[in-house]
């Protein structure tokens, strides 16, 4: 019995060691992207607008003032105001907050329901593996905007509700890359040799299986960030999303869509705010891709 647990051990101690060298390789790696390191500064510039929105915000986003109603951008609004007379760059920065919260929830909820799925239907295989995969394929089926867009209808237009529909819609990508992942790994003879040395199903998964799927999980979790961001402004932008006088990005733009000929501004720092942070989590998620790839040489 003590040889089984000192075999087990060595076991676990062999594979944490070489996930420990791979993702300091990996950050090494990262280091090195200039373009990757470009889309995190963009992602730490949006924490940090979001965390002290307060401060940094010259305005309160929610009042109005129809006196200074859609003025152009000057010393005293930099980016100018809205068809309410509301500050928009006041507004921008109170949007950040929204949408890290909408891309990290949904993207969370994605997450942790698409590796539950993923991970039954590659480990258990069978008619499990069948179920999982047909209902993925169905969910693929659709674009994911007009999926979105049905599960909003049924659950009614807000913010939280959105978050749901975009998690959900998102889960079939994360289901697949765990799916073949486990594929791959169950095959490994560490798995094999924890078989046989009588660990549980759960302890397999949890300590052998699922830490080998961490790098195309971390690679595609920032990829879907981004992706969340825009269905969300997108959802907002229909009506579906946030409501007024919400600051989001995509209401805004909503909003404002209506005086773009005489008010252009209105609708061009919304958009430039989505578009960069969309941007931003696109960089570092393709160089977190190419700094996890272990074929790639510097």
């Amino acid at each position: 019995m003590a040889q089984m647990n000192m075999g087990q051990t060595e076991a676990e101690g062999n594979s944490d060691t070489k996930e420990s060298s791979l993702w300091k390789e990996a950050w090494k790696r990262l280091l090195k992207n200039r373009i990757a390191m470009l889309g995190l500064a963009i992602i730490s510039i949006l924490l940090v607008v979001a965390i002290f929105a307060p401060v940094l915000a010259p305005y309160d986003p929610l009042k109005t003032n129809v006196i200074q109603r859609l003025k152009a951008p000057s010393f005293s609004h930099w980016l100018g105001t809205d068809d309410l007379g509301r500050d928009i760059l006041s507004r921008i920065i109170y949007g950040s907050r929204i949408s890290i919260q909408v891309g990290v929830i949904s993207v969370s909820l994605a997450l942790v329901l698409g590796v539950t799925l993923g991970v039954l239907a590659g480990y258990y295989g069978g008619w499990i593996d069948s179920l999982v995969m047909r209902l993925i394929d169905i969910m693929l089926a659709f674009p994911s905007i007009l999926l979105a867009i049905v599960i909003m209808a049924i659950l009614g237009p807000q913010l939280s509700n959105a978050m749901i529909a975009i998690g959900f819609v998102n889960l079939p990508r994360f289901a697949r890359i765990v799916r073949s992942s486990v594929l791959s790994v169950k095959e490994e003879e560490y798995v094999s040799a924890a078989q046989s040395l009588g660990s549980s199903d759960f302890r397999i998964i949890t300590k052998h299986i699922l830490p080998n799927c961490l790098a195309p999980l971390t690679v595609q979790s920032t990829l879907s960030i981004a992706t969340a961001i825009l269905e969300a402004a997108g959802l907002s932008f229909l009506g579906l999303g946030a409501q007024p006088p919400t600051p989001e990005w995509g209401a805004m733009l909503s909003s404002g869509r209506s005086a773009i000929q005489v008010a252009p501004w209105v609708v061009a720092f919304p958009g430039l705010a989505i578009m960069i942070t969309v941007l931003g989590f696109n960089l570092f998620g393709d160089g977190l891709r190419d700094a996890l790839d272990p074929k790639m040489k510097d």
